[in-house]
């Protein structure tokens, strides 16, 4: 094929190259006179990228050729279930815990984590099934433009981007907290004030950008350099875990729980679920490694939910014995296990922690740094970024490009912005995403291109949108004046399990998993929908806004880049690369005759 031909001679070439055509290879941007042509036709355009689809065959295989030379298979479920440990353990309990205690939940602070451990196990269910199915590094970004299309992956792609960005800075500008607590030193005494910027962004953190970028270096050395890495790590974090809690729990007084176990009520409950989400995202960095592990129909099921039940029992205990060690009202929003100790007399325990938190911290550094380069590396074969970014050196069989530009970028964040303006940022893009892939999951099992009939399709897309509105109307109902009035929760509550049973009893499943399933389909990825929109919607306002600009500023960048770079590459006369899509949505397939 032309494609395979093209491939094998691009792989002749040298992998340290920039130029135009790296970047900008597509003819809609060969000349100004071709790019205004192509902005002269972006409405028929969008109008094409709106009803494309792609498909397991092309995520999975035939875009690897973009990257001119393969990601090496080299993990287990072993490494998996460490690789999300190791992201996941440190960025949630050491970073936001303190923080959303004091603020949000009180003493209420486990049950916020079981709330968002909840929610984000259901979505690891569906994370699973997906990622036996479609075996890309592209994890979500792949899940969603095979089942929703190109323009729900094109958002969600600018999400994981963001998250990427935004979760690394806030990981980093956590570093530079419990190196300071470590050295005994206020939690903002590494930092440099500058009282002429805007407050949240008037602490500069070089050693963030500097410990982002070490790690960085350790992740494009190779994935098992790193993986074997990060499992010895994780081993050493959770002696350090165990010490924690025993410590932590040998100074438990039930009276710091009192004299009210939720100060901020249900909602400060709820608030702080949506934040320390954050907590729990590194565990979709696992699906991203499917290209690299040897079995990944059966190895990343067994690492995302070995992984995350561990994970949300770990979280719990550590939020509970923080709170018992010391009133809320006094934890330390910044460093809040490591001054606990010390409040306690511990100071031994007070360096073991804070040394832990750095462990963590820089496990959770290591492996985004992994996870987030794979994302970017399948958004990049797609060309909705450059493509440059796709290309993986021969001799490391890791994405370098994509690596050192999600790194520039958190290198940036991290300098200026405070972690608190970074963990509503990020939660908000997660629970979107994972609320998509919920979605996304369901169109898979009730929806086939030329296969499902008109009447099917309806009856599916009538309960699928009873579900998803039903859970939009219970979070804003929840956040509105009227959230202590009971008939609105049943009125929503029963439109979502009318939805849910509606799937399950009327609609049709069109498609059988391969290799794993998610248990009691439809209602788990119905209910993931649910809490991810509830969630959601928990967040304050800033948030909100934040997300709003954020996705204003995606949308430009797509019509003024990547609608054409993806409609020249989906409409290429090469033959293999004709493959990259197959077309439209196709129409349902009429019943037959009676």
């Amino acid at each position: 094929m032309a494609a395979a031909a093209a491939a094998s001679g691009e792989r002749g070439r040298r992998y340290w190259r920039w130029s135009k055509p790296d970047f900008f290879p597509e003819p809609s941007f060969a000349s100004w006179r071709s790019y205004g042509g192509a902005l002269a036709a972006t409405v028929p355009r969008l109008v094409d990228r709106v009803g494309s689809r792609s498909s397991e065959e092309v995520e999975a295989g035939t875009l690897r050729a973009e990257s001119e030379n393969p990601l090496r298979r080299c993990l287990s479920w072993v490494d998996l279930a460490f690789l999300g440990f190791g992201s996941v353990v440190g960025s949630g309990v050491f970073v936001l815990t303190g923080q959303e205690a004091r603020f949000d939940a009180g003493p209420a602070i486990p049950l916020a984590y079981a709330a968002a451990g909840f929610s984000a196990l259901l979505s690891s269910f569906c994370y699973a099934e997906l990622s036996t199915e479609i075996p890309s590094a592209g994890g979500s970004f792949s899940y969603l433009r095979v089942e929703l299309g190109d323009i729900a992956a094109f958002l969600a792609a600018g999400n994981i981007l963001l998250e990427a960005v935004v979760g690394a800075a806030g990981l980093g500008r956590s570093w530079t907290s419990y190196l300071a607590a470590l050295l005994g030193r206020d939690t903002d005494a590494l930092r440099i004030h500058v009282p002429a910027l805007a407050e949240g962004f008037n602490l500069l953190d070089p050693i963030a950008v500097v410990v982002l970028i070490c790690t960085s270096a350790v992740a494009v050395s190779g994935a098992r350099i790193t993986s074997t890495l990060n499992s010895l790590a994780s081993v050493v974090g959770i002696g350090i875990i165990a010490f924690v809690l025993a410590a932590g729990f040998s100074h438990f007084d039930a009276g710091n729980l009192a004299p009210s176990f939720f100060p901020f009520g249900a909602a400060g409950v709820f608030r702080a679920a949506g934040v320390v989400y954050w907590s729990y995202t590194g565990f979709d960095m696992v699906a991203t490694m499917a290209e690299e592990t040897r079995n990944p129909e059966r190895d990343v099921p067994l690492g995302l939910i070995s992984s995350m039940s561990a994970i949300t029992v770990v979280y719990c205990l550590m939020s509970l014995a923080l709170v018992g060690m010391q009133r809320y009202s006094e934890i330390d929003a910044n460093a809040a296990y490591s001054v606990a100790f010390a409040a306690a007399g511990m100071k031994l325990a007070r360096y073991v922690v804070a040394f832990g938190a750095l462990k963590g911290m820089t496990s959770g550094l290591l492996v985004g740094a992994l996870g987030q380069a794979r994302y970017t590396t399948q958004i990049a074969r797609t060309h909705m970024i450059p493509p440059y970014f796709a290309l993986v050196h021969p001799r490391t069989g890791t994405p370098i490009y994509a690596t050192a530009a999600v790194t520039l970028g958190a290198a940036c964040v991290a300098l200026f912005s405070s972690l608190d303006v970074l963990a509503s940022v990020s939660s908000i893009s997660t629970l979107f995403i994972f609320a998509l892939v919920a979605v996304a999951l369901l169109v898979r099992r009730y929806y086939v291109a030329g296969t499902t009939t008109a009447a099917q399709l309806r009856t599916f897309l009538a309960f699928l949108a009873l579900v998803v509105l039903s859970s939009i109307g219970l979070s804003v109902y929840y956040n509105s004046r009227y959230a202590a009035r009971w008939p609105g929760y049943a009125a929503f509550g029963a439109g979502w399990a009318a939805g849910a049973a509606g799937l399950a009893l009327c609609a049709e499943r069109q498609r059988v998993p391969k290799v794993y399933g998610v248990p009691l389909m439809p209602w788990l990825p119905a209910m993931s929908v649910a809490t991810n929109l509830f969630l959601m919607g928990s967040l304050g306002t800033a948030a909100y806004m934040r997300f709003g600009i954020c996705t204003a500023a995606m949308l430009v960048y797509y019509v003024l880049f990547g609608v054409h770079a993806t409609y020249d590459l989906a409409h290429s006369d090469d033959a293999a690369a004709d493959r990259l899509e197959h077309g439209k949505i196709a129409a349902p397939t009429p019943p037959p005759p009676a």
